[in-house]
């Protein structure tokens, strides 16, 4: 019996180190839902700068906040500090490797609703990149919305999404305009706040997988290697052949 007893305060000391250990990790997430009972949306984005294809926005949001602790192993089963390292690992996605990138893809899914927008070369070449990249954040949050509705629609507790509770973190110095959600410009928010760097990592990987596409189209122009980013090879490969449809010709270089 006094093992027994010995073994369960054992357990409760784990589960509490756990937790402590995991709102360390969500620190911003935790405190903002504690402070003003709001879940953090963190918004980034892909392909502001090259020259070929589309701009890619990614939103994510913690599933629940308390969905990161359900997860927790209460019995310090390795796999336990497999899902901290997991988190930990979540950053800039410049940061990190293409492998690291893909791998930490999935993780996210599982961890966080996730929505993604698309804006491409036409609508960057007809409104400008920066109201494409804008433009692509609504889509993101509006692909957030349908996608956690039919999370919630599968009667899962752990899929609750109070989506008119939230505040959007946008990483940089500008917020969206014409936008009606609370927002915050943030920068670097995709160094400093969990959410945010899960929504460029989708946002990075997202924008790779359809340049990796758009290779098999062009492969003249190399995309697999640059993804289509002013790199030298890519400039020399616009002046061998001139651009090609997913050009943007709003940018000098391929005007």
């Amino acid at each position: 019996m006094i093992r027994l007893i010995e073994n369960n305060i054992q357990r409760t000391q784990n589960l509490f180190c756990h937790i402590n250990k995991m709102k360390s990790i969500l620190k911003f997430e935790y405190e903002l839902w504690e402070k003003n009972g709001a879940f953090p949306i963190g918004i980034d984005e892909a392909g502001r700068g090259p020259l070929a294809g589309p701009v890619v926005a990614a939103a994510a949001v913690l599933r629940n906040l308390e969905f990161a602790i359900s997860n927790l192993d209460k019995n310090n089963n390795p796999n336990c500090q497999l899902l901290f390292a997991n988190y930990n690992l979540i950053r800039d996605s410049k940061t990190l490797s293409e492998k690291q990138r893909e791998k930490l893809f999935d993780f996210i899914h599982e961890n966080f609703h996730v929505g993604i927008g698309i804006c491409d070369h036409k609508t960057i070449d007809r409104i400008n990149i920066l109201e494409a990249s804008f433009l692509a954040m609504k889509k993101a949050v509006a692909s957030l919305k349908r996608n956690s509705k039919l999370l919630i629609s599968n009667s899962d507790p752990n899929y609750k999404l109070p989506i008119t509770n939230c505040i959007i973190l946008v990483d940089g110095n500008k917020t969206i305009p014409n936008f009606s959600m609370e927002q915050r410009a943030v920068v670097s928010g995709d160094k400093i706040i969990k959410s945010i760097s899960a929504a460029s990592i989708i946002a990075k990987v997202t924008r790779d997988r359809i340049m990796l596409e758009m290779d098999k189209v062009y492969p003249e122009y190399g995309f697999k290697k640059h993804k289509g980013y002013g790199t030298k090879l890519h400039m020399e490969m616009i002046k061998k052949y001139g651009p090609c449809e997913i050009h943007r010709r709003s940018f000098k270089p391929c005007a």
